[in-house]
């Protein structure tokens, strides 16, 4: 590590373009007087809003650490290019299959650390890398500020996927399920607030109230929550607001993600009652799938910082 700047991190994810991922880990590198920086394969789409630091592989700065949170084309490729200049550490930091990736061998034996949120997505991470070793269980950084739940009665949430892939990520199925339920606790009475995921095409759902804050933080004064299983359902459950998926025949979720569910609908005629009988997912189900609440940006930083300290002992 170069004594005359900071102690930088280089993150690649599944998904090149999707910074939201860094975002809850950028207030942890604040606090240390770390850089966290995201690769991407170039800058078409990231916005001069966005907080989060981007470099591509031609820009790429002198960096203590590299993160990958899957074993993609992106990911991999980034794993294969930065081989020699610094230690490789895997993150999970969204929902994965448990399923080794057909690259996860190219760069598994270089991996030094291998970290996930909770007992279970440990399991599936596991799996995916095709990991035989201790995978560090950090917890979820996006739980470590968690909103007050104060629920407002008749207020539903509903928590979208992405109808459309696109170059920076997949979708999932489930879309006109979701519309169509809300459409039927609208007329039911129900106060319909809309949580879009950040690549969700959100004409889609204009009719409603959209959300302008994310859908954790939106999700505090919701009485129930409906939506397409995924990466916030964990958290969502978290705060204390019970769950409703809808799942698609199609859609493949870990079991976790589906646990802290209060029920799951394949049509939107269940919507209604399974609103109304909904419950907040159990202490086990939560901890299974995101792991000690509170501090894990702190835990995860700092099994970074022993990866890089202990690099750099070797290389003295």
């Amino acid at each position: 590590m170069a004594s005359s700047r900071r102690t930088r991190v280089l993150l690649a994810t599944n998904e090149p373009w999707g910074t939201y991922h860094a975002a809850p880990l950028l207030a942890e590198a604040a606090r240390r007087g770390w850089e966290l920086v995201q690769l991407v394969p170039d800058r078409s789409v990231i916005l001069p809003t966005d907080p989060v630091k981007v470099a591509t592989l031609d820009d790429v700065p002198p960096a203590d650490l590299l993160v990958v949170n899957g074993a993609s084309d992106w990911p991999a490729d980034c794993a294969a290019a930065l081989r020699r200049k610094m230690p490789l550490v895997a993150s999970s930091l969204a929902y994965l299959q448990p399923k080794e990736a057909p690259r996860a061998h190219e760069f598994r034996s270089r991996l030094e650390l291998v970290s996930a949120a909770s007992p279970a997505e440990s399991d599936v991470f596991a799996a995916y890398l095709g990991w035989k070793r201790r995978v560090r269980m950090v917890g979820s950084p996006q739980t470590d500020t968690l909103p007050r739940y104060q629920p407002q009665t008749d207020r539903v949430l509903v928590l979208t996927s992405v109808t459309h892939p696109d170059p920076t990520g997949g979708a999932a199925p489930g879309t006109q399920l979701l519309l169509d339920a809300a459409a039927k606790l609208e007329a039911a009475g129900k106060h319909i607030v809309v949580g879009l995921h950040p690549r969700e095409d959100r004409k889609l759902w204009e009719r409603y109230e959209i959300s302008p804050v994310p859908s954790v933080q939106a999700s505090a004064t919701a009485e129930c929550a409906v939506g397409i299983p995924g990466t916030v359902f964990p958290i969502v459950a978290a705060v204390g607001v019970p769950l409703v998926g809808c799942v698609d025949p199609a859609l493949q979720v870990p079991d976790y993600i589906l646990d802290v569910c209060s029920s799951t609908i394949d049509s939107p005629d269940e919507a209604i009652e399974a609103i109304e009988s909904a419950r907040p997912a159990s202490r086990g189900d939560v901890f299974a799938a995101v792991g000690p609440i509170g501090g894990s940006a702190r835990r995860l930083y700092s099994a970074w910082n022993t990866t890089i300290t202990c690099s750099l002992a070797q290389a003295a």
